[in-house]
């Protein structure tokens, strides 16, 4: 089993539609720990930490469009190597 690390941006009409709840949901279900948070200029921040197939997963789920309610643009992806993983999977 590769844990991994990744972060995403996703733009498009995601704020205020349900967006990170729903990706927390999706997170959770995959055992994923990270967190999903709106930044200000009206994207989303997603940073996933698991097993490398349920990362890859949940990244294919957001540019697949997310939640019926959001509208997703383009998702832009980047791994990341965290010193510590995050325990849990918030919304902040």
């Amino acid at each position: 089993m590769t844990a991994i690390c990744k972060r995403a941006w996703v733009h498009g009409s995601v704020q205020g539609v349900g967006f990170r709840y729903t990706t927390q949901h999706e997170a959770r279900a995959r055992g994923l720990n990270g967190y999903a948070r709106n930044l200000d200029d009206g994207s989303v921040e997603v940073l996933a930490c698991g097993e490398e197939k349920e990362v890859e997963a949940l990244i294919a789920w957001l540019k697949a469009g997310g939640p019926r309610s959001a509208r997703v643009d383009k998702v832009l992806t980047e791994p990341c190597a965290l010193q510590e993983q995050p325990a849990g999977f918030t919304t902040g």
